[in-house]
């Protein structure tokens, strides 16, 4: 091997050891774990006591059931707002544009803990803003945290509040490399603005779009945050419990590592298969 190959992989050594200590191995030991009985001492191989109990276990598939429903409303609904957001910014007649990017962005950079105190005191039954506009205008307040339905809305509407902002912007510099040209040639044919909209620029944002929804359904199938924070630990009664919350539940407050590299693993597995599937979905026509 030439002097500047071994010199090339002897800087690069050191980040390869902490990258397979720290994350290759980690990933290997927990699919082992996986097929392990971690509830007994010393553990022993199980396939029945983690991966069978997936077939039968309730909380599972009512986890299962939050996510996709959180998947297949907040996701599609986020995007749409995003992609308009961005068409919002990225118009010449909006003044001060830099402020207002700053600002739909800003959401993503705010402390998980402090955004979550703030919509749980929004929408207080008691005291809350959200609650106090309802009865304003002759409406019964909602009981967000009581009620399943009024719970998982919150969630969604958090979530998309968080991330909406973020997609834009990922949505906007996609626009920004759309040539000019292409509108001012079908300005000159009287092609209205609704009709570029539909049929020159959702057609050349395709694949930026479908970069946002993948990055939606990973960040989905592994929510934590709202659940724990915002409704409480999945609450009421699990109604807005989500596959990562039922993984942290397994894992660190019940210590079965095993069942929860067990989930783990097919939070993974779904996370790819949906992805793949929306980039087979949105693939070009040969």
């Amino acid at each position: 091997m030439p002097f500047r190959t071994r010199s090339a992989y002897a800087f690069l050594a050191p980040y390869l050891l902490i990258f397979a200590t720290f994350w290759v191995w980690p990933i290997i030991n927990s699919f082992l774990i996986s097929f392990q009985n971690t509830r007994i001492n010393p553990w022993k191989y199980s396939f029945q006591a983690n991966w069978g109990r997936l077939f039968y276990d309730p909380a599972f598939y009512n986890a299962l059931y939050n996510t996709l429903i959180i998947l297949v409303i907040q996701v599609p609904v986020m995007i749409a707002l995003a992609t308009v957001m961005a068409v919002m910014l990225n118009s010449p007649l909006l003044k001060a544009r830099p402020l207002f990017r700053f600002a739909f962005f800003a959401p993503v950079v705010v402390g998980e803990v402090a955004y979550a105190a703030v919509f749980r005191l929004m929408f207080s039954l008691d005291f809350g803003i959200i609650n106090k506009l309802i009865s304003a205008v002759g409406l019964s307040p909602v009981s967000w945290f009581d009620n399943a339905n009024a719970a998982m809305a919150l969630i969604i509407l958090a979530v998309t509040w968080r991330w909406a902002g973020y997609n834009a912007i990922i949505i906007l510099a996609g626009l920004q490399s759309i040539p000019d040209d292409v509108y001012e040639a079908a300005t000159l044919d009287r092609v209205s603005k609704v009709q570029q909209f539909f049929h020159i620029t959702l057609p050349l944002l395709k694949p930026i779009i479908l970069f946002c929804v993948v990055l939606s359904v990973i960040g989905t199938m592994q929510l934590f945050t709202e659940p724990f924070l915002i409704t409480n630990r999945g609450g009421p009664g699990g109604g807005t419990e989500t596959l990562g919350l039922l993984l942290y539940r397994q894992g660190f407050t019940s210590l079965n590592f095993g069942y929860a590299s067990a989930i783990a693993y097919t939070m993974a597995a779904l996370a790819v298969s949906i992805s793949l599937l929306n980039l087979w979905v949105g693939r070009d026509p040969k």
